[in-house]
């Protein structure tokens, strides 16, 4: 496939899949749950997606376990919203990158101002 191709494929599926996650899943339970990207395999078949959740650790928890649990029916919901030859088979994989990225800015900003934190 050509990589500007699977590349629209890509972002198409991330647009759909945090519109679809935002609508399904409770907020309450799960935080918020948001699709920083998503990989596609080269014949389409499979996809793995990387989500961040904006919660407490038994919501990450909670996150994880539904999203393992339901991928096949969030794989048959996108198959209805996206017109595709094949829909991919999804795996979903919890995604810290934020997470660690705040923590180094933050021990940045302690450094600068010592007396702050």
């Amino acid at each position: 496939m050509r990589p500007v191709r699977q590349e629209r494929v890509r972002e198409l599926l991330k647009r759909e899949l945090g519109e679809l996650l935002r609508r399904e899943l409770p907020l309450v339970e799960t935080g918020l749950v948001s699709v920083n990207a998503v990989e596609v395999a080269a014949d389409l078949q499979n996809a793995i997606v990387y989500v961040s959740v904006l919660g407490n650790a038994e919501q990450r928890k909670a996150a994880a376990r539904v999203l393992a649990r339901d991928a096949v029916r969030f794989q048959n919901a996108l198959g209805r919203a996206v017109v595709l030859r094949y829909t991919p088979h999804l795996r979903f994989v919890l995604d810290d990158s934020i997470e660690q990225g705040n923590r180094v800015l933050q021990i940045i900003e302690e450094l600068e101002h010592p007396g702050r934190a």
